[in-house]
């Protein structure tokens, strides 16, 4: 048995492809930004009625993702699952890393980045906007905190379990935050759910725990690092848990609006009636990242690391989907500004929006998530992060140590 050793990864031929890989992500959306600040909004697909268009759809999966990556550190720290320790300072560098792309991203968009200013030091706390500025700027540092404390060598790793409640108390009100910028907004009959919140936590979960794999399995073959198949199996099969969890509340969600004739329109427009939305709800987030993955994952006996992977990015693939269609879909339903009559006007009233995502836009968010897999890459290399040895042996040894 050996310790569990952290150490920087080291610079390789794998190291610097990921690392180009990553460059171009940072170009495209340094590009990105430079014709947007240029041209305006007008240069996108964003329009008066789809004013959050596909820039916002990679930040708030970001965000959400960020929350749920930190789930493995909070599994050791709070829930006392010793197998899951030597994983939590990954868990933290990346739930930090994700955070700031997603932010970037939001920032970005804007087209003038300085009214970040404005928000900062103007609140209307009527608005759960105003209540995330606390909660996302409050979560890079509380996980900083907790990754400090879990570094320490000295007397300060007392507090690791303090620290971690902490960060997992405050992961639930960042992504009950996020889930509540719909669940407040009464005007969308998309939105207007007290459960966005909880559909909102699943989903971080499920996103940041798919993420989490992929990144884990991707720098220990950069760094060369052994990494057990039964650790990789127990991280996919509550990522299955997850998912399933996630097609839980989006049945409920569903069902409850069912029940209400006011949501008919939009539960019409979403499950049948909608085009391209209904195709991603069913044959993406449905089919694609929620029944395909658990099939994956629970049906198979022997599920190797790669079939893990693959889920991962099935689940990935069906999130983006499932965000399409609450953010896009939601906005392009046509307001209800006299319930129970019919409006048209010379300004779409009445009609469903229509949307094309332009380059640009895809190229930001590939920006934002270039700068979370910059932000990661550049910490696994000059902290020590990662364990020498994930092999399923030696951490199994361990636990038994600690138990002891």
């Amino acid at each position: 048995m050996e310790r569990t050793i952290y150490r920087e990864i080291g610079l390789s031929r794998g190291l610097a492809g990921a690392a180009a890989i990553v460059a171009l992500a940072l170009l495209a959306g340094l590009i990105a930004v430079v014709v947007i600040e240029e041209g305006g909004h007008i240069v996108t697909g964003m329009t008066n009625q789809i004013v959050w268009g596909t820039p916002h759809i990679f930040a708030i999966f970001l965000i959400v993702a960020a929350s749920g990556a930190l789930n493995v550190a909070s599994i050791a720290s709070v829930f006392g699952r010793s197998a899951y320790k030597p994983l939590s300072r990954l868990s933290g560098l990346l739930a930090i890393a994700l955070l700031v792309g997603g932010l970037a991203v939001l920032v970005l968009d804007l087209g003038r980045a300085d009214r970040l200013i404005v928000a900062m030091t103007t609140y209307n706390f009527s608005s759960i906007f105003a209540w995330n500025i606390f909660l996302y700027t409050g979560f890079i540092v509380v996980t900083a905190l907790y990754l400090f404390v879990q570094m320490s060598r000295g007397g300060a790793r007392r507090y690791v379990p303090a620290a971690g409640l902490l960060a997992f108390l405050w992961r639930l009100a960042l992504t009950t935050g996020t889930g509540s910028i719909f669940g407040w907004l009464v005007a969308r009959p998309a939105y207007d759910a007290a459960i966005m919140a909880p559909l909102f936590i699943a989903m971080s979960f499920s996103f940041g725990l798919a993420v989490f794999i992929i990144v884990l399995v991707t720098l220990s073959r950069l760094g060369n690092r052994p990494l057990g198949l039964g650790l990789v199996t127990r991280l996919a099969r509550l990522l299955a848990l997850f998912v399933a969890a996630v097609l839980y509340f989006t049945a409920v969600q569903h069902l409850t609006n069912l029940y209400a004739q006011e949501h008919a329109g939009i539960e019409a427009f979403i499950l049948r009636t909608g085009g391209l939305y209904t195709w991603l709800f069913w044959g993406g987030q449905v089919i694609l990242g929620g029944l395909l993955p658990m099939a994956m994952i629970f049906g198979s006996k022997n599920l190797g690391i790669g079939d893990a992977v693959l889920a991962s990015l099935f689940v990935i693939a069906g999130g983006f989907a499932q965000l399409y269609v609450i953010i896009i879909g939601g906005q392009a339903y046509p307001l209800e500004i006299f319930p129970g009559f019919v409006t048209s006007s010379s300004f779409q009233d009445g009609v469903v929006a229509a949307y094309t995502p332009s380059w640009s836009e895809i190229a930001l968010g590939l920006g934002g998530v270039g700068i979370a897999a910059a932000l990661t890459l550049l910490g696994v290399k000059v902290l020590r992060i990662l364990p020498t040895n994930l092999g399923d042996a030696n951490l199994a040894a361990q636990a038994r140590v600690q138990s002891a």
